[in-house]
């Protein structure tokens, strides 16, 4: 096999295809769509960020205008969280429109995340929304097959191939040498997305850039390098495997369809079927009952509050709560937001096991569906992700818990011993207490994290490209001139 001969093929190859003007149109309309997108996918970036910064501020000046207040007002007064868009997710939406944005953040309740884009949409967003992460994972495959599927079929019906063959050249020269040819035409049209999405990240908003976004992209643009590349080599085997270049096309639109749509499909649906969900009532029901069965500390005849209470009076060897040297209201309010927290924590970590356990179902598909792979590490590296949310869940429950701990222990501090109600223009803290507690921070997680959760994909991928490889070898040892 000649590295001259290789280049040959891939040089007659694109000549072949420049000749025809479809691929122009093509090009053009595959530009124009990317345009669309990288517009869409900017101005949505900016305008939430926007927006969504907007209001964080406003709930801080809001948080920090209140005047000398009770400290447990102050926790249930509360605040907001909101999550921020991280640059690459201009590129590749992910789940983040279905999975809301902003959470309440009060005292003894941790609320679910709301204002979703899903829940103000018409019903037209289960469609799917035109990124350039949709491009490259459904369209752009569909141009490769149309411009690949006749490129051996078709020269073995006109007789093209026997010519070839008779001169010298070995079928992993020209099978080799055409997927190379159909590769340069996939980066043709990569290129403008890849090209895009660079600018945005040095010139669309350096100011919010985090300092491991070039590093993402780089491995993000891999992957899809590596996913073009393998759809390249199918092209090219089912071209040669078909005795028509009708069969051929007909057999990658089959294999698009299955893998696309049918695969994924069905495995959401066996997912769901083997681990269902709670509703949002019945898992709010759950937790309640446990915190009830726990102990309410908003009761004092609560039994196990009231054992608090005698164990608390005999370490401090007093008869009433009115004697100990800090104020007995927030020390109950502390320890009874440990508990809730805990019982809402078990139960948290119980729900999202169940959707790893259904998300994981779909994961492993990727071991034999390409396109599963690359959608599963364009959303890591993009942190658009279920692990991106649950990570920003779990932040703003920890800024919570922190913010009504810290209320409580401004009460057990500052409010008299003797107090036992928050009525009363005494029985308050100085307002600049508020301001001594941080904002919330969403902050995007780790890239380590994000490389561990895009692993199966990456191992999916370059298993795909050795079996691809190996694939097109062993059928250039059995592929037939007629």
């Amino acid at each position: 096999m000649k590295k001259a001969n290789i280049f040959l093929f891939t040089k007659y190859f694109l000549k072949n295809a420049f000749k025809a003007k479809v691929i122009y149109a093509m090009l053009m309309i595959f530009i124009l769509l990317t345009a669309y997108a990288s517009v869409s996918g900017i101005h949505n970036y900016s305008e939430q960020n926007a927006i969504r910064l907007e209001h964080q501020q406003k709930a801080r000046q809001s948080w920090e205008a209140n005047p000398d207040k009770h400290p447990h007002r102050m926790a249930h007064f509360g605040s907001f969280a909101f999550r921020m868009k991280q640059p690459l997710s201009m590129f590749d939406y992910g789940i983040e429109s279905f999975t809301g944005n902003a959470v309440f953040l009060e005292a003894h309740r941790q609320n679910s995340v709301n204002f979703s884009d899903a829940g103000f949409s018409t019903g037209t967003l289960r469609f799917g929304e035109l990124s350039m992460a949709m491009l490259l994972q459904l369209v752009l495959p569909l141009i490769l097959f149309f411009l690949g599927f006749s490129v051996v079929a078709g020269e073995r019906e006109n007789g093209t191939l026997k010519i070839l063959l008779s001169q010298g050249a070995q079928w992993k020269e020209i099978l080799l040498g055409k997927s190379l040819g159909l590769f340069v035409l996939a980066l043709l049209f990569f290129a403008p997305i890849v090209l895009t999405t660079l600018f945005f990240l040095f010139f669309g908003d350096s100011s919010a850039i985090p300092s491991d976004s070039l590093l993402r992209f780089l491995l993000l643009f891999l992957g899809y390098a590596l996913f073009l590349l393998i759809l390249c080599f199918i092209t090219i085997a089912v071209s040669t495997t078909s005795r028509s270049s009708k069969n051929a096309l007909l057999t990658l639109l089959g294999i698009w369809l299955l893998l696309v749509v049918l695969v994924p499909k069905t495995s959401q649906a066996i997912a769901s079927s083997v681990y269902p969900t709670p509703s949002k009532l019945s898992f709010q029901s759950a937790v309640e009952r446990d915190v009830i069965k726990k102990g309410d500390s908003h009761d004092p005849n609560d039994p196990y509050f009231k054992n608090l209470k005698d164990s608390v009076l005999a370490v401090h060897k007093v008869d009433s709560v009115t004697q100990l040297p800090f104020n007995y209201g927030g020390f109950v309010m502390r320890e009874g937001e440990k508990t809730s927290a805990k019982l809402y924590k078990k139960h948290h970590d119980s729900l999202i096991n169940v959707y790893r356990k259904q998300n994981n179902i779909s994961r492993f598909t990727a071991l034999l569906n390409p396109f599963a792979a690359i959608k599963t590490i364009s959303m890591a590296f993009t942190g658009t992700d279920f692990k991106g949310y649950v990570d920003f869940q779990n932040q703003a429950e920890t800024y919570r818990y922190q913010l009504a701990q810290e209320m409580n222990e401004l009460q057990m501090e500052y409010i008299g011993a003797t107090v036992n109600s928050s009525e009363g223009k005494s029985n308050v803290v100085g307002h600049e207490h508020w301001e001594e507690f941080a904002d919330f921070e969403h902050q995007m997680q780790p890239l380590k994290s994000s490389v561990n959760e895009a692993s199966l994909g990456i191992f999916s991928l370059l298993g795909w490209l050795l079996f691809s490889f190996l694939g097109l070898g062993y059928l250039s040892k059995k592929a037939k001139a007629i």
